[in-house]
């Protein structure tokens, strides 16, 4: 077949454009790049990636973290706990929006899921912003920034994707991505903070006193904030020390939100229902994906792609960095017409062999990977995180606020970005530290 599996990966984004289905995309070419060139034994090829799709202990964390989200947004834990973390913001500049922020990291560690967060805050903080005065534009940049950070807050179910791709523990890749998620989340609001404070009429304060004491303050925090934070501390403390499994550590985590649920009064078989149909019918979209993703991998390794591919890097005499440069460029572009999960998959399935062969580490090249994923979600005009955005968004919200609000986020992600290519270590430390 010779250099024709590089045509592989442009029908694919041939057939996305045309507005196929992105599992049934990666389907199609595998099976017709596969059937000319191995015949009918593909179908062998394809029974034993469905096995081992099927029987990936890994991914069975996948429906467990969606059951978490799904109950956490559905049990109105979010409501209390939102007002707890506005009462010790508030006299902040740009307080709610800080809150919102601290909101978003919180739940992204406590579901891993990318969409429900920006959607669950933005529904909280978004008619709170617009009625105490602020700017349009910082709102926009506030929701889509803070629910960006589900794809590097772990637990990530791109993480959970990925781990089996690059061959790594996912715990190596939840601590790796960590302390960039982290400071991610502090330059946003860092940013919040100095903006608003040059400009205080992007965020009027506050006129409403609190005239609560500081015992109820502390009371109602403790209720608010101390049973999610425990679970999310059991979940990753658990996961992070070795004590469990990714699943089991999901496992403990769904078991322990149902428990929030009751703690907080707001359990029913209704809520425990819904959260259901929406676990399974997001799990059968992913787990669709990364068999397809899985079938696309197979035909194109076993048809000489990574041969291909090194073959024609060489041709062009690209050095190591021209390399990195060219796979996070093109996971830039791909982040605007595909989602997180599927360009994981086409991706770091073609990449992680290929800068291997360069001596690149791959857990460092993998967090770099999914910093340049989520800057892509971020950014305009195709920008994932603004569609959501624009589905709970009032109509005074425009389109081009939402453009030019995000930017000063996309800036920030962009420092971490080049904070990690010049320090290395920023990736690796923390997985080091905790397993040596």
């Amino acid at each position: 077949m010779g250099d024709a599996v590089l045509l592989m990966l442009p029908a694919l984004i041939v057939l996305i454009i045309v507005g196929f289905p992105i599992a049934f995309s990666m389907m199609l070419v595998a099976l017709g790049f596969g059937l000319y060139r191995f015949g009918d034994i593909l179908v062998l090829q394809f029974a034993q990636r469905v096995n081992e799709v099927a029987s990936n202990y890994v991914l069975g964390a996948i429906p467990l973290f969606i059951f978490m989200g799904a109950v956490l947004e559905r049990a109105g834990i979010a409501e209390r706990l939102f007002d707890a973390l506005y009462m010790w913001t508030r006299r902040l500049p740009g307080g709610l929006a800080i809150a919102a922020l601290l909101m978003c990291t919180i739940f992204a560690a406590a579901s891993g899921v990318v969409g429900a967060t920006e959607t669950l805050v933005g529904m909280l903080a978004i008619p709170g912003m617009l009625k105490r005065g602020y700017n349009n534009s910082l709102i926009a940049g506030t929701i889509c920034s803070g629910g960006s950070l589900g794809t590097v807050i772990p637990p990530s179910i791109p993480v959970v994707v990925l781990a089996p791709i690059v061959t790594l523990p996912v715990g190596d890749l939840l601590a790796g991505i960590l302390v960039p998620g982290l400071m991610m989340a502090g330059m946003f609001m860092i940013y919040i903070v100095v903006a608003c404070t040059l400009k205080p009429d992007l965020a009027p304060a506050d006129p409403e006193p609190d005239t609560r004491s500081l015992g109820e303050k502390l009371a109602f925090t403790a209720f608010a904030l101390v049973p999610p934070a425990f679970l999310i501390a059991t979940v990753l403390g658990t996961l992070f020390a070795g004590l469990a499994t990714p699943t089991e550590a999901a496992a403990c985590g769904s078991f322990g939100v149902v428990l929030l649920a009751i703690f907080y009064r707001r359990f029913s078989w209704r809520l425990i229902f819904e959260a259901s149909i929406r676990t399974v019918s997001l799990t059968a979209m992913i787990l669709a994906i990364v068999l397809a993703g899985s079938m696309f991998s197979g035909v194109f390794f076993a048809s000489g792609g990574m041969m291909a591919v090194k073959g024609m890097l060489n041709a062009f005499g690209l050095d190591t960095w021209s390399v990195i440069a060219v796979i996070l460029v093109i996971t830039f572009v791909l982040g605007f017409a595909v989602d997180l999960i599927s360009i994981v998959l086409i991706m770091m399935t073609i990449a992680v062999p290929v800068v291997r062969t360069y001596g690149v580490d791959p857990l460092w090249f993998s967090i770099v990977f999914l910093v340049t994923l989520q800057t892509s979600y971020l950014t305009p005009p195709m920008a994932p995180s603004i569609f959501y955005l624009r589905a709970i968004a009032p109509p005074e919200m425009k389109l081009k606020q939402m453009y030019w609000g995000v930017i000063p986020f996309i800036c920030c992600q962009l420092v971490v970005l080049a904070l990690l290519l010049t320090f290395p270590a920023l990736a690796t430390w923390m997985p080091k530290l905790i397993y040596g």
